[in-house]
């Protein structure tokens, strides 16, 4: 078992900073607590309201977001919840009793087109993973996520991405979607609804699909870009059950470079949006810093 280590992640709100852990905390969905009565079922919810400048307590599947009141500044207490968070975690404590039955609750799965013909988008009302995940096979699912692994035994299934509230698959071409969605979504919706493991543990390998960039790590331009892509561009991409992450950025070159996952990787369309709008928003929003913007395949 992997030392369970975690990150400071600041967030647009500065009254709100997260907790991000190296391993999942819970299996799937998310928990908010206004105070500690709310919190019965979480002890290390109910831990945390005891230091007095903690407001609210928001946990998920890999990170704790805490807001504070105005009583401190996150700077002077940051690493000492950032420490208590993490020996708790490594005592192999509790986060969240979960129930199987509060899971059972109005799940609802629906099945959209992409511009990508070989992909199907199945959103659902109920959190999956606050970490975006890809996988291209059936070995690289079976080493951290059952849902992914389920997935692949339908034979036409070719690659599973899975996002915050939604699952790309990619097809083979032995089948037309119009022939499978349904037995799919209904699948995914009893999936759901039964509680079981979404994903049992991030993937621990870094490869171009799963890359997950500190921007603490950045310089002053690629963090800007980062914040332009989470802004204006991955809400769009989302819809269309795709999504786009950035990779890097040359300074002598001014190119960047982002990852295409989901419906965007491979589709027929991806190069005119990424050049007639991806491109083109950088260049406007950051003048003279970009010259070129070129995507991977994830």
């Amino acid at each position: 078992m992997n030392e369970i280590k975690i990150n400071i992640q600041e967030t647009a709100n500065e009254t709100i900073i997260k907790f991000v852990s190296n391993s999942i905390l819970i299996n799937g969905g998310s928990y908010e607590y206004n105070n500690i009565d709310e919190a019965k079922n979480s002890p290390l919810a109910q831990q945390l309201f005891y230091l007095p400048f903690v407001k609210k307590v928001f946990i998920t599947a890999n990170f704790i977001a805490i807001q504070r009141y105005d009583i401190v500044a996150w700077s002077d207490v940051e690493e000492e919840v950032r420490e208590q968070i993490q020996v708790y975690l490594q005592d192999g404590n509790m986060v969240v009793k979960e129930e199987t039955a509060t899971k059972k609750d109005a799940v609802e799965v629906y099945a959209e087109v992409t511009p990508n013909p070989a992909v199907m988008k199945f959103g659902t009302n109920k959190a999956l993973t606050q970490t975006d995940v890809e996988y291209k096979n059936i070995d690289e699912a079976s080493k951290s996520s059952p849902l992914a692994l389920a997935m692949f035994n339908f034979p036409f299934v070719k690659e599973v991405f899975i996002s915050e509230n939604y699952i790309s698959i990619t097809k083979y071409d032995m089948v037309e979607w119009n022939d499978v969605y349904q037995e799919v979504r209904t699948f995914i919706r009893s999936y759901i609804q039964d509680g079981k493991t979404i994903i049992a543990e991030l993937p621990k390998k870094e490869t171009k699909q799963n890359v997950e960039i500190q921007k603490e790590n950045l310089s002053e331009t690629s963090a800007k870009i980062v914040d332009i892509l989470d802004e204006y561009i991955k809400p769009a991409v989302a819809s269309d059950g795709g999504n786009i992450a950035f990779q890097s950025y040359d300074e002598e070159t001014k190119r960047v470079s982002v990852i295409l996952q989901g419906a965007c990787s491979g589709c027929p369309s991806s190069t005119a949006t990424l050049k007639n709008g991806i491109e083109t928003l950088l260049k406007d929003m950051l003048p003279n810093q970009i010259n070129e913007v070129v995507a991977i395949n994830g």
